[in-house]
């Protein structure tokens, strides 16, 4: 399949990529290693050239980094062009030992020595010199949030990374990055987005195509634990139309929301060949104005 392309900064992407989280973390059983590499290498030969992942997906707090080496194995013993593949990562949550009988602990460290020692991380676990798309993974309220993406850009101008994104921003976030980076700078902003999770991310959408960023929805089905597999349940006028075209609820939230912009590039997340095949799919699902117009009203 050859797929439709957007931007994200210098880089050209699929305009579906591939969330690789459940393969390593989640509330679902994760896959075994057979399982998982074998999605990777379906979601490549579906024609998603963008894969999502983070130091912080992980089985436990002391295998942090297992789904980046899951998918830097996926892409070494895959079969096609690597070059054209890029791949973005997230650092800036800690994961330890839990304390008072908790299983771990968790917190947020943008500091720029923090982000410096993640990034090198990833950069090992991914066999790489350079991270194609490297973002601030979430806000910490401890420091000034120029802070983090000054780091960023540090990174950047030493060529450790391609293009900084951040995630889990509102528009003033994203309008302190634009400030840091410039204009142009700001490659990608990466946030909750679907159906039934728009409330806090609809003027983000908004604001990214107005600064020239990429808006990257995560979760852009519902999410795990149940929530992507039931989204035509839970959104009538999406089985509707997926009845309509006798495809699946998914593959229509996906062809919707890669409507509402160029600049919205859907990272759907998937354990399995077939689910990451069928969500690739979306890209050549055609809906008509209408169809695209009742869904649009789900958001409004």
């Amino acid at each position: 399949m050859t797929a439709i392309t957007r931007n994200i900064g210098s880089l050209s992407v699929s305009a579906i990529g591939f969330g690789a989280m459940p393969l390593s973390f989640g509330r679902n059983e994760i896959p075994d290693h057979e399982q998982a590499l074998a999605t990777v290498h379906a979601a490549l030969d579906a024609g998603i050239t963008l894969i999502d992942t983070a130091d912080m997906y992980a089985p436990s707090w002391d295998t942090m980094g297992h789904n980046e080496k899951i998918v830097a194995e996926g892409l070494r013993t895959w079969s096609g062009d690597r070059s054209r593949v890029v791949v973005a990562s997230k650092g800036g949550i800690v994961r330890g030992p839990g304390k008072d009988g908790e299983k771990e602990s968790s917190g947020r460290d943008g500091s720029a020595a923090y982000l410096r020692s993640a990034l090198e991380k990833t950069l090992a676990n991914l066999g790489t010199d350079t991270v194609d798309l490297y973002y601030w993974h979430r806000p910490d309220r401890s420091i000034r949030y120029a802070e983090a993406v000054e780091a960023l850009a540090t990174f950047q101008q030493e060529g450790l990374i391609r293009e900084v994104g951040i995630s889990n921003a509102n528009v003033e976030e994203i309008d302190v990055a634009v400030e840091v980076l410039g204009q142009g700078g700001l490659a990608a902003v990466q946030n909750q987005f679907n159906p039934t999770y728009f409330h806090t991310s609809r003027g983000e959408l908004t604001h990214c195509a107005e600064v020239g960023a990429a808006f990257v929805p995560w979760g852009p089905l519902g999410g795990t634990g149940g929530g992507a597999a039931a989204v035509g349940e839970r959104v009538p006028p999406v089985a509707e139309v997926a009845a309509a075209h006798d495809v699946s609820p998914q593959q229509v939230v996906l062809a919707w929301e890669i409507s509402l912009g160029d600049h919205v590039i859907p990272i759907p997340g998937a354990s399995r060949p077939a689910s990451v095949t069928d969500s690739a799919a979306a890209m050549e699902l055609q809906l008509s104005d209408e169809e695209l117009a009742t869904l649009n009203r789900i958001i409004e």
